[in-house]
């Protein structure tokens, strides 16, 4: 999964991966991880999302990173807000009402970048990421991220041999085997939400589970 595919996602507008309302996972558990406001939030590969804005809205100081400089654009604007533009090492990054964008690639993330960091959120990045690549990407959170944090994180699970990601099929074993030794991973909902998707119901997938959990570190 090379960063040319998501590039090119973007440039299309094939982002159906994209949703034009708050995640309702997000809003429901969110709050009983009682992370202050002022509190710094991390939001990997987190596109043009509604979620960052919601975030916000609750206080807090949301970084999102994004590798589309046209996704990271695309959310000022619909916001209708000015971002200030300023350098972070590799990134170039965005700023305003309480959000900054880093634009590059998440892998070139260092410790001292996410030291502040009480707050993740990950909806559409664990999922976008084929096996080898989400195994780095655990990795990486559970190095750079500090001790004490907390999160949300939302997951699919199908059978992927109906169809190709992404979004990837990751299964409640996987998830743990990523995060359990790291973080408390606590399961709270899940649903199949097959009827809800059709592009999964045209492949003949038969049963597409979605999950939320809560991550205490």
């Amino acid at each position: 999964m090379q960063a040319d595919f998501w590039l090119k996602r973007w440039e299309c507008n094939q982002i159906g991966f994209h949703q034009n309302q708050v995640n309702p996972y997000l809003a429901r558990y969110w709050p009983t991880l009682r992370i202050e406001p002022g509190s710094r939030v991390l939001v990997p590969l987190c596109g043009k999302s509604l979620d960052l804005a919601w975030l916000a809205g609750q206080g807090l100081r949301v970084l999102g990173v994004e590798l589309s400089q046209r996704a990271v654009e695309d959310f000022f604007a619909e916001q209708q807000l000015q971002p200030e533009r300023y350098q972070q090492g590799v990134f170039t990054c965005y700023r305003s009402e309480g959000v900054d964008i880093w634009c590059g690639d998440f892998f070139q993330l260092r410790a001292e970048d996410l030291a502040d960091c009480v707050g993740l959120y990950d909806r559409a990045a664990l999922i976008a990421l084929p096996p080898p690549m989400r195994q780095r990407y655990a990795a990486q959170l559970n190095a750079l991220l500090p001790q004490g944090c907390r999160g949300v994180l939302v997951t699919m699970d199908y059978d992927q041999a109906q169809l190709d990601g992404p979004p990837f099929s990751v299964a409640d074993d996987e998830v743990r085997a990523l995060f359990g030794q790291r973080w408390q991973v606590s399961e709270e909902a899940q649903q199949d939400i097959l009827d809800e998707s059709w592009k999964f119901v045209q492949a003949g997938v038969e049963s597409l589970v979605e999950r939320a959990y809560t991550l205490r570190g």
